[in-house]
């Protein structure tokens, strides 16, 4: 089938090499602007756009998708779907009437549980015990049209929001591909989304990263996961900011939130509101990320300081 592609990052990118692979032709590629990274802030282009120029595809990188002649050449595309994954710009009425069967969005929920910039963040936050991919007929609310289709992963006690993102986007890869031809044909009907079992994923703040200590352990852990791999969980230490990684839950004698009960080998424990956390992987202003045993190695951790203080 001849389609349009609208995507950003690694996730958007996993579906449109998987449509390439599968015989779908990709007649336009739609990106974001490239945008300044890392610490030179050296401008990148996208994932997505790294495929296209690897492809020799069409690629466009508009501001907006409002503009009446970059929606001429949408139409010229004379494409018979457009599939949207994570691109980062909102579609108006006119694209979304664009193709004849429609604008297909791959989204990292089971709607309509989180709608949404940040689902995977937001699933691991709450707790959940499972997430997935919903293929979904795109219309003007936010990610409320109708599904076509929902595959369902478990979020295990140790997930990250990256590893559940890189399994998320190879699903995702395999939904699209499955759910096309099957929607051009007809196989596939939309269902509509329950408007009462509604919940969103807002967009996330840096300062949801900062580790407040007195929260319980069950919490913390949660958070140190959602976070990793960004913006990242952090605390203060010695005066200065220290991100961690990766932690566990442990049970340990209470003590105020956020005193060092012990750093060894197996790691920093420190005291919470209610249990304690272990941290395995911390890093420093200005440092690399370290396990905690290296971490240990150049350092002296007095029992009884405080993280946070």
């Amino acid at each position: 089938m001849r389609i349009v592609f609208a995507g950003t990052p690694a996730f958007a990118a996993s579906a449109m090499q998987a449509l390439i692979e599968a015989g779908h032709e990709v007649a336009l590629v739609l990106t974001r602007q490239d945008r300044p990274a890392g610490r030179g802030l050296r401008f990148s282009a996208s994932e997505v756009k790294q495929i296209a120029q690897q492809a020799q595809l069409p690629l466009l990188q508009p501001q907006t998708l409002k503009d009446a002649k970059l929606q001429e050449h949408l139409h010229g595309a004379n494409a018979q779907f457009m599939v949207v994954a994570a691109y980062g710009l909102l579609l108006p009425r006119p694209v979304l009437d664009l193709f004849p069967a429609g604008c297909i969005n791959i989204h990292a929920s089971l709607l309509p549980r989180w709608r949404g910039a940040a689902p995977i963040q937001r699933a691991i936050l709450a707790g959940d015990s499972e997430t997935g991919i919903s293929i979904m007929h795109m219309v003007e609310g936010l990610d409320s049209g109708p599904v076509y289709l929902a595959r369902r992963i478990t979020i295990e006690a140790h997930d990250s929001a990256g590893t559940v993102h890189d399994r998320l986007a190879a699903l995702g890869a395999r939904c699209i591909v499955e759910a096309l031809p099957a929607i051009a044909s007809g196989a596939l009907e939309a269902a509509p989304q329950n408007e009462l079992d509604v919940t969103y994923a807002h967009k996330i703040n840096k300062d949801e990263a900062a580790i407040d200590w007195r929260l319980g352990a069950v919490e913390l852990d949660r958070q140190v996961r959602a976070f990793n791999p960004s913006p990242g969980a952090y605390s203060t230490w010695r005066g200065e900011s220290l991100k961690i990684w990766r932690a566990a839950v442990t049970s340990d004698s209470p003590a105020q939130a956020g005193t060092i009960l012990r750093a060894d080998a197996q790691g920093i424990v420190v005291a919470c509101g209610s249990g304690a956390l272990r941290v395995t992987e911390l890093q420093r202003a200005g440092g690399k990320r370290l396990a905690a045993t290296e971490f240990l190695r150049g350092l002296t951790l007095t029992t009884g300081e405080r993280l946070g203080a």
